[in-house]
């Protein structure tokens, strides 16, 4: 049995796709549909059912827009409550897609309607489970992500829920089956996800933590809790959309694809208040950016970072990228359900700067200017998660992660300089943007961060420690 997987790694997304005889089904797909569809043409198939495995808080499913261009009947399991037509298949409910079948597996306690796919070929043998976010390889769903929707799920009720189904419905398949989960290493959905996106079952009942034979179910709550962080804020924004429905990306692209001129680029943004997004790369932003703007580099985990970075999904933004990274831009926003982008700087940040407007810049240093420095003891903020800066970092140095720096800008002086880094530089410049958009002028970034500290410079660090958590 052929399952291929569409893996995405700025989101550190899986999607999944299954053709035979002439039909296809697509589980777990991206918003932009365009290449679910155009494989199934490849393969002169129909695609019949898109299969989801829960309600995602990571990113919008495009199971709406995949339904409105195929036709194909969208499958939620037991508990869904949908806000549009689809089926909510019954435990134990078998899907044919030409000679395969798929069988529904309730999985509940990443969500409660969380389901796993148990697929089998034409010749009815047993080959893999497409498992959402109830297992990943080396972890399993975070239980934290309903209860911001549905305030009576407790994570403690919800990870019970998934002792459960993990024991019940998921340990005694056959050691021999595929493991493919939604998420890879990256994603906030989990705590400790591998690298690997792919895995046999009876490996990891022998490598997985959460898999434990001999686990109770209160060391497997508490094990399973412990070490997570606040999940990122948009993330119930996500799920809302994903159960009410939302607009397609065909009326988001044409709402957004519009070229301003920097006169009108300028006024828009007066007039809106909209924020004002630059998706270069943090070494061309620093050199030189319009005013007020924030910069979230297109590659690295854009979208992951917009929704940490941007409170409000229906926030309206002007954008400056590239000349030629337009369309993505609008897709990777789309993705996480910033739908709201009402244009674009015509000719990227080279247009603003003939134009004579304006602009601002960030002062950086490298990492053996910081060596130089660092006898004289400076201030220096780390904005990595905490995790990170608990496993090692420059000695002296105070943490402030980046996904939190709203709510502690007091801890970044006014009135004395202080430098700024993070693990390679693209999360500090996002800091620097920050913080140069609220009045901050006083600090600088090491280009490179801690990594180019480490490999250039005796700058003394704290012994490594193994991290627990990924978050």
């Amino acid at each position: 049995m052929k399952v291929e997987q569409i893996y995405t790694g700025c989101l550190a997304h899986a999607a999944y796709y299954i053709e035979n005889n002439g039909e296809a089904a697509v589980f777990d797909p991206l918003r932009e549909v365009g290449p679910y569809i155009d494989r199934a043409k490849e393969d002169g198939a129909k695609i019949k059912y898109v299969f989801e495995t829960h309600f995602h808080a990571d990113f919008v499913s495009g199971h709406l827009d995949l339904r409105a261009k195929t036709g194909a009947d969208i499958v939620f399991g037991p508990n869904a409550k949908p806000g549009y037509e689809a089926i909510v298949a019954e435990d134990a409910q078998i899907f044919k897609v030409g000679n395969y079948q798929v069988k529904v597996i309730h999985t509940p306690g990443h969500t409660m309607e969380s389901t796993t796919y148990l697929l089998i070929d034409d010749k009815g043998k047993e080959h893999g489970i497409i498992t959402g976010d109830t297992l990943f390889i080396g972890d399993v769903g975070r239980p934290d992500l309903a209860q911001h929707v549905v305030a009576d799920l407790t994570e403690e009720k919800l990870a019970a829920h998934l002792f459960d189904s993990l024991r019940n419905k998921i340990m005694p398949l056959s050691d021999d089956l595929i493991v493919y989960p939604n998420h890879g290493a990256g994603s906030a959905c989990g705590k400790k996800m591998s690298t690997e996106t792919t895995d046999t079952l009876g490996n990891q009942k022998k490598t997985n933590y959460a898999l434990r034979a001999d686990m109770t179910k209160e060391e497997f709550i508490k094990e399973l809790l412990t070490g997570l962080t606040t999940p990122p804020g948009y993330f119930p924004q996500n799920v809302l959309m994903n159960i009410k429905g939302y607009e397609s990306l065909d009326t988001i692209m044409d709402r957004a694809t519009k070229a301003l001129t920097p006169e009108e680029f300028e006024v828009i943004a007066n007039e809106t208040g909209a924020l004002l997004l630059d998706t270069r790369e943090n070494e061309d932003f620093a050199k030189g950016f319009v005013p007020n703007s924030i910069n979230i580099g297109l590659e690295s985990n854009f979208a992951m970072w917009v929704g940490e970075m941007i409170p409000d999904v229906k926030q309206e933004i002007l954008f400056i990228t590239y000349p030629g990274k337009e369309e993505e831009t609008i897709t990777r926003l789309s993705r996480v359900g910033y739908d709201h982008s009402i244009g674009y700087l015509k000719g990227g940040f080279e247009s603003w700067k003939e134009s004579g407007k304006e602009v601002d810049s960030v002062s950086r240093i490298s990492p053996e200017e910081l060596e130089k420095r660092y006898e004289d003891k400076p201030l220096i903020i780390d904005v990595r998660k905490k995790s990170e800066f608990d496993s090692e970092h420059i000695i002296d140095a105070v943490n402030v992660p980046l996904n939190e720096i709203n709510k502690h800008l007091s801890e970044f002086p006014k009135d004395k300089p202080f430098v700024l880094h993070c693990a390679g530089g693209y999360r500090s410049m996002i800091a620097a943007s920050i913080l140069k958009q609220r009045g901050w002028e006083n600090f600088v970034d090491v280009e490179g961060g801690l990594d180019e500290i480490s490999a250039n410079t005796q700058i003394p660090k704290t012994d490594y420690v193994c991290p627990t958590t990924l978050l």
